[in-house]
């Protein structure tokens, strides 16, 4: 017995009018038949998606069997969008039918690149109308993807032309590339049942990425999570599912009547259900169709079909053949993501009138009149087709700015091993740059936010001329920065030379505290007082009555001081001349040269002051690392064993 062919992940798929003979040519070129229901049977008819592995060209690729009547339109998109490349059908003796068009409108709007036409029930014509419908066909299919494709005529009864048609086919199956499979796996399901000693087995085409043997999945918009117990590819036991492969999935313990045509099976941590999305949205050239804001239609993307309202994000209407970027409210969440293709139907009367590709879920409606966005969204649909690009895209709209590696493989769907390379290429181009924390910013990201930064901090100079910069509290409170992002930048502008710092403060190069002489003469009054007595430092409340100025000012005063560095606020309500603190410092750093302890009554009196002075100072020098407290008793900062002593 020969062994099987090699699998690849490549599905081809039938399209066209019902009754053009597709389930019988697939038939004719697998030996499968896909009509498995008893009512397709007795109906001669198609209704559900018939799934068949196919050797062509040495290989083995899956051919999905769609049905043709326009009652099942939703089951053929459903099926569509696992398709490769086309096999669209047209008997002889009927021709071009509606459903001929409606589906080729579909596959085109699914972005669908590869195909040949097979010209079926050649058996019942004669000579001249072949030849006639070979003609009208190819006018048809002008301006379309299938203009240069072949065009076979072959008989499913008597064989004719199935020689032919099998060599196209395997020129065809050359001509695609299977899709890639390092990006995050996700199937849409097709359906969901139960074997018995199995349990339930669920059934469709991935859509990206792949998953092996006992990988744990999650089952949306459920949130059942699971592991992969057993896997079949066109109809073979394998150890892996590849994107563009028809598989079967066991998931035992997960109850089949409880899962949809629609649902999603994806690796954890990438995809929830979404309300809100962003589209690039293109409308069929149909007579006097016009699409307005606020429009209910059907949406298809995957296997799933739901109601959803159309928002223009341009006033006015959209016309019959043109495109632009839409908002999508769906009725019921669907699970999408970047670059994945959409169908919309009309409600009344049903038929397909455009579609697109989605560029991203969004958490809310989008205020349409917000600056830039149209042109914001323009941008990432062009990157989307790119994961590199799209990569790019999601660091330099980050909503914190800066983004992690998480959030980035999150939203840009991409896993981990992945994303790690495209990052170092961005890196080295010098689009990127890396911040603390393990954020990464975008190169033009980081220039604007510099300019946010020096403009803020100049504002602040403008408003206070006397102060020698913002701290770092102030400037983080003052641009809404988190510290991660806010040290990354700062350290950048520092880097850059935008700003500089002085005395734990930012300021703008060259800028140079302005005092007029009136002030000058009360900063160097007050700092006096604290300066007297360096352990007994006056009552904030005496101080404007000893200065003889008003307690409002003397406050904008000590809070200069403080800004100078001259004076420390220790404690609220208790300030410090900087010559005290540094003095305490050294106290303490002689004492533990010839003793590991400080009690803190002693350390009163070796400053020679009170408690109400002693203890403040001492939890000062604890926060700033000199002292380690355990109880009453201090230890010399950073000592190891501080924290276990008595």
């Amino acid at each position: 017995m020969s062994a099987p062919a090699p699998q690849i992940n490549i599905t081809l798929g039938t399209a066209g009018h019902i009754d053009h003979g597709k389930t019988a040519l697939v038939k004719a070129l697998t030996g499968c038949e896909t009509d498995r229901l008893r009512e397709e049977k007795e109906r001669g008819m198609s209704i559900e998606l018939g799934f068949a592995p196919c050797t062509v060209a040495g290989a083995e690729v899956g051919i999905v069997d769609v049905p043709g009547h326009e009652h099942f339109i939703k089951t053929m998109v459903a099926g569509a969008s696992g398709m490769d490349g086309v096999i669209l059908v047209v008997a002889a003796d009927d021709g071009i039918m509606p459903q001929t068009r409606e589906h080729l409108d579909i596959l085109t709007l699914l972005g669908m690149t590869h195909g040949l036409v097979a010209l079926t029930k050649i058996d019942r014509v004669e000579a001249d109308l072949l030849e006639m419908v070979q003609a009208d066909l190819r006018s048809f299919l002008q301006g379309t993807f299938l203009a240069e494709s072949p065009i076979l005529p072959v008989s499913n009864v008597t064989g004719e032309g199935l020689g032919g048609f099998a060599d196209a086919l395997s020129d065809l199956i050359r001509s695609i590339k299977p899709r890639s499979v390092d990006s995050v796996f996700r199937l849409p399901l097709e359906r969901a049942f139960s074997i018995k000693g199995y349990g339930t087995v669920v059934s469709g085409i991935p859509v990206s990425g792949m998953a092996r043997l006992g990988d744990e999945v999650v089952l949306l918009p459920a949130g059942l999570e699971g592991r992969i117990k057993a896997i079949q590819v066109y109809g073979r036991d394998s150890d892996t599912v590849k994107a563009g492969q028809c598989a079967a999935l066991n998931m035992r313990h997960w109850d089949h009547t409880a899962i949809e045509r629609g649902n999603v099976l994806a690796a954890p941590g990438y995809f929830q259900p979404e309300e809100w999305c962003v589209c690039k949205l293109r409308l069929l050239p149909h007579e006097r169709l016009v699409l307005k804001t606020g429009a209910e239609l059907k949406f298809h993307t995957g296997t799933s079909e739901v109601v959803a309202t159309v928002y223009l994000l341009r006033d006015g209407n959209l016309a019959a053949g043109a495109e632009d970027i839409v908002q999508v409210r769906f009725h019921d969440p669907v699970v999408v993501g970047p670059q994945d293709r959409f169908i919309i139907r009309s409600l009344t009367p049903v038929r397909t009138i455009g579609g697109g590709v989605i560029i991203e879920a969004v958490p809310r409606r989008l205020k349409r009149n917000r600056p830039g966005l149209l042109e914001e969204f323009a941008h990432q649909a062009a990157a989307v087709d790119s994961v590199p690009a799209f990569v790019e895209h999601c660091v330099q709209t980050a909503e914190h700015l800066a983004a992690g590696r998480d959030e980035l493989c999150r939203r840009a769907k991409v896993q981990p091993g992945r994303l790690q390379p495209i990052l170092d290429d961005l890196r080295q181009k010098g689009l990127i740059l890396d911040l603390e924390g393990g954020l990464v910013v975008h190169r033009t990201t980081a220039e604007q936010a510099a300019e946010r930064m020096t403009q803020t901090i100049a504002e602040h100079h403008r408003l206070s001329p006397q102060s020698p910069g913002m701290s770092r509290e102030e400037l983080g409170e003052r641009l809404g920065w988190g510290k991660p992002l806010l040290d990354g930048l700062l350290g950048l502008a520092l880097k850059a030379g935008q700003i500089v710092e002085r005395a734990q403060r930012f300021a703008v190069r060259g800028h140079q505290e302005a005092f007029s002489d009136q002030e000058s003469k009360l900063l160097e009054k007050v700092e006096s007082l604290f300066a007297e007595k360096l352990f007994q430092p006056p009552d904030l409340d005496d101080v404007p009555v000893r200065v003889g100025s008003t307690p409002k000012e003397i406050g904008r005063v000590i809070r200069l001081l403080v800004e100078h560095d001259r004076l420390i606020r220790v404690a609220d309500g208790l300030v410090f001349h900087k010559k005290a603190v540094e003095r305490a410092r050294e106290v303490v750093i002689e004492h533990f040269r010839t003793d590991s302890r400080l009690e803190s009554v002693k350390f009163k009196y070796l400053i020679d002051t009170t408690r109400k002075y002693a203890i403040p100072l001492l939890d000062y020098l604890d926060r700033i690392g000199v002292t380690s407290r355990v109880g009453n008793t201090r230890f010399p900062g950073g000592s190891r064993n501080a924290g276990s002593r008595a």
